[in-house]
């Protein structure tokens, strides 16, 4: 988890995984190191606080804290074609660009113009992160994820219905790993796309262009503010058809090219995985 210090070290792993052709690999420092175990009791813990009545009041307290970020850091964010994330009526599961630790924002800025509550999973670890950042991940409408077979093929799925039941939506990260302001859509893992067909729910499909303004950060040389534009593309549906499985394919095809053919068109470029330090939105290298 970075918050500033350490964005220049960042931005060369993310470099040498690009050239290793390793485009989920983790990249940021300093992220929480526990075993299995520690991690399947702390995602378990996070459920049992979920029952507490002090939950419910540090809930209030951080979906407020989110709220008011959203209306201050996302008032100069577009949300370019807002109508298509209005077509499903029920719950759907949303995809995005992972770039950024505030950039859920964005996508929820859309769910409260579109009326709806929106959910994000969430990595395990992060629910182990120190100070502010802690009690929002804990705290916030989150849904956490364990590599744990029993977790992902029973309780998952069971935490995601809920949600669709309440024509709520669930933001996944199908990129899984964050890399810091890089603009380009990377290849999708496969998870969001079964669990999306296994409910029968479609892909509200995003991506986040990231512009640089002309002013530099507060305190820094070496970037550059920036601002979002959220295309929300196409949702895709599951087609009755088709296994799970095969559902999960096609959409998992459908949705890669819809963020490519936005990332051409966003920045005038054909899509390629050369690393430039362009590709690092704000980013003067020194």
């Amino acid at each position: 988890m970075i918050i500033g210090e350490n964005r220049a070290q960042v931005i060369e792993n993310i470099k040498a995984a690009v050239k290793k052709g390793k485009m989920h690999a983790k990249v940021e420092l300093g992220d929480p190191i526990l075993t299995k175990s520690e991690r399947i009791k702390l995602v378990n813990d996070y459920w049992e606080q979920q029952k507490k009545l002090s939950h419910k009041f540090k809930n209030i307290i951080a979906q407020t804290i989110i709220n008011i970020d959203t209306l201050v850091l996302m008032a100069h964010t577009q949300i370019k074609n807002k109508q298509r994330a209005q077509g499903p009526k029920y719950g759907a599961i949303v995809t995005t660009n992972h770039f950024k630790q505030t950039d859920s924002l964005p996508i929820k800025k859309l769910a409260n113009r579109c009326h709806k509550k929106l959910y994000v999973v969430i990595e395990d670890s992060n629910l182990k992160l120190p100070g502010f950042f802690g009690f929002l991940m804990n705290n916030i409408n989150a849904i956490p994820i364990v590599q744990s077979y029993q977790y992902l093929g029973r309780e998952f799925p069971k935490h995601l219905q809920k949600v669709f039941d309440k024509k709520g939506w669930v933001l996944i990260y199908p990129e899984q790993e964050m890399w810091y302001n890089y603009r380009k859509p990377r290849p999708l893992q496969k998870g969001a796309y079964y669990y999306a067909a296994k409910a029968k729910v479609p892909i509200i499909s995003c991506f986040v262009e990231i512009q640089d303004l002309p002013e530099m950060e507060k305190n820094s040389r070496e970037f550059h503010k920036t601002r979002y534009i959220l295309h929300v593309l196409p949702t895709i549906y599951p087609v009755d058809r088709l296994t799970v499985g095969q559902n999960a394919k096609r959409m998992q095809e459908i949705d890669y090219m819809q963020k490519k053919k936005a990332y051409e068109k966003a920045y005038g470029k054909k899509l390629n995985y050369d690393f430039d330090y362009d590709d690092i939105a704000g980013y003067i290298k020194h």
